[in-house]
């Protein structure tokens, strides 16, 4: 399979045109399509660009709003909670970010959780939102149950990501975006896409065995055994007990149900003002030290340097904003047919 290059802006104009089409609200459009590009800016491919078409889906099956009405209620002098009206994540999730944003610049701290919504995307992009504003950020979602507890052998949990950014002097902010299993279930799509066999340790076939096939691979692991497990409880118990939502099991499934059947997740967002705590310009220097500190470390392997979380994210944005986002031709090709489809 080929892979070709594609500025960002290119992708961005095509998306932009079928959801105009289709009647997608202005700002609810801007937020999806935002969301995806920046995780494919930033190589998290799992969560960026191939989902498009899934979103779409959403819309035309009744699953998505295209014109969601909010509601939100401040509940203290600090806190919220949205109703996301079965908004795309992305849109609910920034609009519940921004509102945490506005709480912590009045009380110092801020925090939202969002009901009825659905699949988020990657949780960077809001706790990113929050650095912006020199603020630290977090992010939450409950997900699909994909995870088996420690000492298990049928899912109870989502890999429910744990995402922290924080704000930093002379370059991007630290971000840690991370699941709470070794992959997420999007990229074992992927990995079943190219035809590849899944890392060991990654993934179980439907009994609860480990298996490397990506075409019996049902569910996942956690990271760091009963720790990874313990890490996606917490999420749930912020995502899904203060939020009211579903919770483990009976969390409906992203992929394999009817697109009618709305999701129901549950998120929440956090945001921090550091001048609250310590005078802001030194927080940001003494993390660039920090962080410069870490990387200038004696290593074991030359070919594997030390790297910050965020590293990596912030190399690929780099790349692929001058070169472009790497897209298979094929999946290019299936993103032109749906614009002519909804351009003709």
């Amino acid at each position: 399979m080929s892979i070709i290059n594609v500025p960002a802006e290119t992708i961005r104009k095509m998306f932009h045109s079928v959801l105009d089409n289709i009647g997608v609200r202005k700002d609810v459009a801007e937020h999806l399509i935002e969301g995806i590009i920046q995780a494919s800016l930033r190589g998290v491919d799992s969560h960026g660009i191939r989902l498009f078409p899934h979103y779409l889906k959403g819309f035309e099956g009744g699953r998505l709003n295209k014109n969601p009405k909010y509601s939100f209620s401040q509940t203290a002098a600090s806190t919220g909670k949205l109703d996301a009206d079965h908004a795309p994540g992305h849109a609910a999730g920034m609009d519940a970010m921004l509102k945490a944003i506005k709480l912590a610049k009045e009380s110092g701290i801020g925090a939202v959780t969002v009901y009825n919504s659905s699949h988020f995307g990657a949780a960077a992009y809001y706790a990113l939102e929050a650095a912006k504003q020199d603020m630290i950020g977090l992010s939450f979602t409950n997900a699909t149950a994909h995870v088996i507890p420690y000492g298990g052998k049928r899912p109870f949990l989502g890999n429910n990501p744990v995402c922290f950014v924080a704000p930093c002097e002379g370059e991007g902010p630290f971000c840690l975006d991370m699941a709470t299993t070794p992959t997420t279930f999007n990229k074992l799509n992927m990995f079943k896409e190219r035809g590849e066999p899944i890392p060991a340790g990654w993934a179980a076939d439907e009994d609860g065995r480990e298996t490397q096939d990506p075409d019996k691979a049902k569910h996942l692991f956690p990271i760091g055994l009963y720790k990874g497990f313990g890490l996606s409880m917490m999420v749930e118990i912020l995502c899904g007990l203060l939020t009211g939502a579903p919770l483990g099991p009976k969390i409906s499934h992203m992929f394999g149900t009817p697109m009618s059947e709305k999701r129901l997740l549950g998120h929440f967002f956090a945001a921090i003002r550091i001048d609250c705590f310590e005078d802001l310009k030194t927080f940001k220097t003494r993390l660039k030290k920090m962080m410069d500190e870490l990387r200038n470390e004696p290593i074991f392997d030359p070919r594997n340097p030390i790297m910050v979380p965020g590293d990596p994210e912030k190399k690929n944005y780099q790349m692929r904003s001058k070169n472009g986002i790497p897209v298979p031709s094929e999946m290019m090709d299936s993103f032109k047919q749906i614009v002519a489809k909804y351009s003709a």
